[in-house]
């Protein structure tokens, strides 16, 4: 039942945004047009994409996938490929009930408190997920976090090769998931070697074809946008009118090192609301979009990281980042609010005590569980920006 309400919802949702939704699908479009047609055209296309169009800032996974709807009309194809991200949504909030079924057996959790767990937090999910998917059409985005929701699937299940690939396609995606990677770490220890070469050869498959076949691939790393008013960079004293060089490779730092004492504190659960976190601290701007990854994040830390009843982290990401944009109107208070989320939730995540209960799984980093929940089972289960934003970001 909780999978049909979350069906229903997402339906919903399509219903309501799809009429006005697809603001950057001709990115996507553009850009899989240009990487089909390889060496022809006006030589801008195929391994030259990068070099020719830094504005594209999807990685060239995004492109390929987009490239299978241009045969079709252009609203034709952005209709199906919208109601294709939008059931990948669904699909990620079953990952995530079956990842916690599958993490929490034998630490007496109970099944059916779990499936309410999900569906309370798959309620503040799905608005955000629409949002990427079916408004902005960004399908990066949409790719990048589904890869990421199998990863978690495949640290649960002890699989350090689709662990790899999974983090890998999603970086083939977008490469701002690099920030998930610490999720290899969950691993048991013996196992992150070969997690990372999945992970490091897939990536080189899909990246260093462009940078090998044209060096000047590398300018789309140094592409800037605005530096918005209602950014939190603008709280933590960054004046400069658009991306300081020095933004990007600190958004990714930060991720991997919070990511990364997220799983040496047992708490890997929280590695991609971390992630997120530090990607929306640091960014210039504030599309409504990015908050679909930091929901990914508090989806997983509710329904994985902590076992109470009520998932009040996705609710308060939802209302706090979401709800601001249309009833706070002063850019400097969102701001500051962005700012708060990240860092109330990131201190809690990290540093809020826990009691650690049930047994571990062999290898297997378990967050600590809040309290027995009843016999142990299995689980079956799983304001409209003004401006539309620049490609991939």
């Amino acid at each position: 039942m909780h999978l049909v309400l979350l069906g229903a919802w997402t339906v919903l949702w399509f219903a309501v945004v799809e009429p006005h939704g697809g603001f950057s699908w001709h990115y996507l479009r553009t850009g899989g047009e240009l990487l089909y047609q390889g060496t022809a055209g006006d030589g801008t296309g195929g391994l030259n994409l990068y070099a020719h169009h830094p504005e594209l800032q999807m990685g060239p996974l995004s492109f390929l996938t987009a490239g299978l709807f241009n045969p079709f009309p252009e609203a034709t194809g952005q209709f199906l490929a919208a109601a294709l991200m939008s059931l990948l949504g669904l699909v990620i909030v079953v990952l995530a009930g079956r990842s916690a079924a599958h993490h929490f057996l034998g630490t007496g959790t109970n099944h059916q408190r779990l499936r309410q767990r999900v569906l309370i937090a798959g309620l503040a999910f799905i608005p955000m997920w629409i949002e990427v998917a079916v408004r902005f059409g960004h399908l990066d985005d949409v790719l990048a976090l589904f890869f990421t929701a199998l990863a978690v699937r495949a640290v649960t299940r002890g699989s350090p090769a689709l662990t790899g690939a999974f983090l890998a396609l999603a970086m083939d995606s977008k490469p701002t998931a690099l920030a998930f990677l610490p999720l290899l770490l969950a691993l048991p220890r013996h196992q992150w070697l070969r997690a990372g070469l999945w992970c490091a050869g897939l990536v080189a498959v899909a990246w260093l074809p462009f940078f090998v076949g044209d060096p000047q691939s590398f300018a789309a790393a140094k592409f800037a946008i605005p530096n918005h008013p209602a950014s939190a960079l603008r709280w933590l004293g960054v004046g400069d009118p658009e991306t300081p060089g020095w933004d990007r490779p600190a958004q990714a730092a930060l991720g991997l090192a919070l990511g990364t004492i997220a799983v040496w504190r047992g708490r890997w659960a929280a590695v991609v609301l971390l992630g997120a976190n530090a990607r929306i601290v640091l960014d210039p701007s504030v599309y409504t979009y990015y908050t679909a990854s930091v929901l990914l994040g508090t989806l997983l830390w509710d329904v994985i990281g902590q076992r109470r009843l009520v998932p009040w982290w996705s609710w308060l990401g939802l209302l706090t980042l979401y709800g601001s944009v249309f009833a706070v109107p002063d850019d400097s208070a969102r701001g500051l609010i962005r700012l708060a989320f990240v860092a109330v939730s990131t201190a809690y995540v990290l540093l809020w005590p826990v009691r650690e209960r049930g047994r571990r799984g062999r290898g297997r980093r378990r967050p600590p569980a809040r309290g027995d929940e009843g016999p142990a089972t299995s689980l079956g289960t799983g304001a409209t920006p003004s401006a539309e934003p620049p490609a991939g970001r």
